[in-house]
């Protein structure tokens, strides 16, 4: 079988100035990844590279040629295992462009079986959490509004930036515009063990679900003194980037949060979700600031999943895709009449 293989990238502008304690984001570079057959059926991905991890656009578009020509020289888009093996390959790191050659050729074998990809794994749609909706740290006030138009809109969970001196005061701020949300906050490597420990006595007391990342993933022995001593639950991110991490983190953390940027790839993820799960953790899957064209495919997984925090491309002021419905939060998989991800061109 011949392939096809194109990639072009873009330039997302956000709806809205995107702060972490690490820094503000105004747009969001991904690049497309497109995948043809012979019949002319096409699967889409896309990365979403981060310079944390060490990726930016340049990188991705460099390594972008070589990950496209093995698959063509595989040449079947249903040697999923055989192509993800020759990926990783090509090159070891960059999983952000891994990820997007990952989710084309996913996208073209369920395309091409004519079922959505969660059912070509046999996944119950009904089984999807809900997907958080983020705030992103700001002035205290414009924190507020974004949490009220946040509920207003019907989303019920939020995920709460913080990292700053004025945690303590977003929080309530929060917490006052939507009592009844369900909370989960993150800090972004940003404090210090003994911080997020204190820290965590008073969001237990405003009804927080849990703290991600609390401290710096070069730390793992704070982390591991935050667990045992938080009043909350913790969440590993930025600890928790490939397989190998889970069981570093097992006795760190409850909750296991993979990125299909950081694992370079589905069936890396899904095989992280099974580590996790047999050393006992929780599961959530996050994203970065992404365009339909990979979240479409995050979503997928979402049946096999504790928590989502999926709302990248609903932080973006246009997406040129499509893609599964996040309305209100719920992530809609069984109603769709659309093989692959889910994911389409908008000019469709």
């Amino acid at each position: 079988m011949t392939l096809e293989t194109e990639f072009e990238r873009v330039s997302l502008p956000l709806e809205n100035p995107f702060t972490i304690s690490r820094g503000t984001q105004t747009e969001a570079e991904n690049v497309i990844v497109r995948i043809s057959d012979e019949g002319g059926m096409t699967g889409v991905g896309g990365a979403a590279p981060s310079a944390h991890y060490g990726e930016t656009a340049d990188t991705v578009e460099a390594v972008l040629p070589a990950l496209l020509d093995a698959v063509e020289r595989v040449g079947d888009p249903h040697a999923l295992h055989e192509i993800e093996t020759e990926l990783a390959g090509v090159v070891n790191d960059n999983p952000a462009a891994r990820a997007a050659v990952s989710i084309a050729v996913h996208d073209l074998a369920a395309k091409r079986l004519g079922v959505p990809l969660h059912r070509l794994w046999g996944l119950d749609p009904g089984a999807a959490p809900a997907t958080s909706y983020t705030i992103g740290l700001d002035e205290t006030e414009r924190v507020r509004e974004k949490a009220a138009a946040a509920v207003e809109a019907g989303y019920p969970v939020l995920k709460i930036k913080l990292g700053t001196d004025r945690d303590r005061e977003l929080i309530d701020a929060v917490r006052e515009a939507a009592p009844d949300a369900r909370l989960r906050v993150d800090a972004n490597e940003a404090w210090t063990p003994r911080e997020a420990v204190e820290k965590s006595e008073w969001l237990a007391e405003r009804d927080v679900e849990f703290v991600e990342q609390p401290v710096p993933a070069e730390d793992p022995e704070g982390l591991r003194f935050v667990y045992e001593r938080s009043a909350l639950p913790i969440a590993a991110d930025e600890s928790c980037v490939t397989l190998s991490d889970i069981p570093a983190i097992a006795d760190r953390c409850d909750i296991a949060n993979l990125k299909l940027m950081k694992t370079g790839g589905l069936l890396e993820a899904r095989r992280m979700i099974a580590a996790a799960r047999a050393h006992g953790l929780e599961v959530m899957c996050g994203c970065m600031i992404e365009s339909n064209a990979s979240i479409a495919a995050a979503a997928q997984l979402a049946p096999l999943l504790d928590y989502a925090d999926l709302d990248g491309s609903l932080l973006l002021a246009e997406d040129p895709y499509d893609g599964v419905s996040l309305s209100g939060g719920e992530i809609r998989l069984g109603d769709r009449d659309r093989a692959g991800t889910g994911a389409r061109p908008l000019s469709e």
